[in-house]
């Protein structure tokens, strides 16, 4: 190749392991090194928790490619913009990985715009998804809405594949660094601090990753199908983030997978949680305006209800349904919440609270480590009924039934929601019907520890019914 330098521009991509472009890079080039370019448009006040993510990821990335006399430089500001700064005499060959969501394919088209103007060399290789979405459609080329014969077609166009190589990354005979201006990492921290206690429950790094994925080939896959909705086990694979961060492909979680001899029903329920995330990523590409409103245009006229003293109870885990609070505190101390729980809250807020599906949206892709545009905005969409292959709206999750049905004895909720840690079982999802006897043995009072329940189910169910009428009529 006639330039000596590669450059890898990174992104979602954390990961020395099934990473296409570090590997092509440093095939074809005696000099190869790294730019993360951090743009603080896409993250403040929207991904906050990721910075935290990102930080801890670029440190430990920084690391590993260091063993291979690779260099990894952070610049912050606009992508486009800074990449638009490389001249042909710098004669370097640039390689990146594809994320697959349509404001980044729009970016990917400007950068290749200016590249082809200026005869500068790159590649760009598939994202961390199995295939591609235009891969996968219906006979007659119209892509699916309904997840079940998506995954359907897309296990076989995968399947049919060949099979991408386990290829090495080749080290360097010296580090090099291309940009004079490398920005100070502080930069990406978020500005709020709550994220210290992140550090508890996460690790991000590959290594790590690794180790989350053998946990659960191991220890937790074949009792998936039984364990993943009860949120007091630790019965979910927790690899979201790294997944969403890119330490780990998802190509390298569907091979472990199929090298288990027994695929039972456990494997099949965690396999189509991949197939989900694979349908999400086809939904936005194909209807990018998903990303933005309804995919179901009628409920573009649904009544929701503007109500921000609602809303912060909401997110401050303050509702007075135990099991709706303990997910929400979950979520605000460790940036992730329990999958099952992930379906409560969510159905709370739309259908209890009749608040625009769009404002759980937004505080998700603020709190979740894991946030994935497709995935996020697909299953809020799922969850109010108006997106594809949805829950139908008037499925109402009943957080009293669901609570005592997932969390039988409280565990959960006592775990996130300690004023009620002394609560006897059979009032722990209903804390309002204690009498007063009961919670001054507790040492609880009910409406001053703890709050009453700020909607009636009944009531909030009948309403929403209500609303829903008024869009199907």
């Amino acid at each position: 190749m006639e330039n000596k330098k590669g450059l890898i521009w990174l992104r979602d991509d954390f990961r020395i392991n099934h990473n296409n472009a570090l590997v092509y890079a440093s095939e074809n080039h005696d000099q190869v090194s790294a730019v993360y370019i951090f743009n603080p448009e896409e993250y403040e006040n929207k991904r906050e928790a990721q910075r935290w993510w990102i930080y801890h990821s670029f440190i430990n990335f920084k690391q590993e490619l260091s063993k291979f006399n690779i260099s990894l430089e952070l610049l912050v500001g606009d992508e486009v913009k800074v990449l638009n700064k490389i001249k042909t005499t710098d004669k370097l060959s640039v390689y990146w990985n594809k994320i697959p969501e349509p404001d980044e394919e729009k970016k990917d088209n400007k950068i290749i715009k200016s590249f082809e103007e200026k005869k500068i060399n790159y590649k760009f290789f598939k994202g961390n998804i199995l295939s591609e979405y235009k891969e996968v459609t219906k006979d007659d080329g119209t892509p699916f809405k309904v997840f079940t014969p998506f995954w359907r077609v897309a296990e076989e166009v995968y399947l049919k594949k060949v099979p991408s190589r386990d290829a090495k990354i080749k080290k360097k005979n010296k580090k090099i660094f291309i940009f004079k201006d490398s920005s100070d990492l502080n930069k990406v921290l978020p500005n709020k601090n709550w994220f210290k206690k992140f550090e508890k429950y996460w690790i991000p790094s590959e290594i790590n990753s690794d180790k989350v994925l053998k946990n659960l080939i191991d220890k937790k896959i074949n009792n998936y199908h039984k364990t993943r909705d009860y949120p007091s086990i630790e019965g979910t694979s927790k690899i979201s983030p790294y997944l969403k961060h890119g330490q780990i492909h998802v190509e390298t979680i569907w091979k472990s997978c199929n090298n288990i001899e027994n695929k039972n029903t456990g494997y099949r329920k965690f396999i189509n949680e991949i197939g989900w995330r694979e349908f999400s990523h086809s939904l936005i590409n194909y209807f990018p305006q998903m990303l933005k409103g309804n995919l179901r245009k009628e409920f573009d006229s649904f009544p929701w209800v503007e109500n921000k003293k609602y809303l912060e109870a909401w997110k401050k885990g303050m509702t007075g349904y135990s099991i709706v609070d303990a997910g929400m505190r979950e979520l605000y101390e460790t940036g992730w919440i329990h999958n099952r729980v992930r379906m409560i809250v969510g159905s709370f807020l739309v259908k209890h609270l009749r608040i625009h599906w769009k404002e759980g949206e937004k505080y998700f892709r603020n709190t979740l480590l894991d946030f994935n545009a497709a995935n996020n905005v697909a299953g809020w969409q799922w969850v109010a009924g108006c997106g594809a292959d949805a829950a139908p709206y008037f499925r109402i999750f009943n957080p009293i039934l669901q609570g005592e049905k997932f969390d039988k004895d409280g565990t959960y909720v006592k775990q996130w929601v300690p004023e009620l840690k002394n609560v006897p079982a059979k009032f722990i999802h209903r804390t309002w019907e204690m009498d007063e006897q009961t919670q001054k043995s507790i040492n609880i009072q009910i409406g001053k520890d703890y709050p009453l329940p700020i909607v009636d189910h009944a009531k909030a169910r009948e309403q929403a019914l209500k609303a829903f009428d008024k869009i199907t009529k």
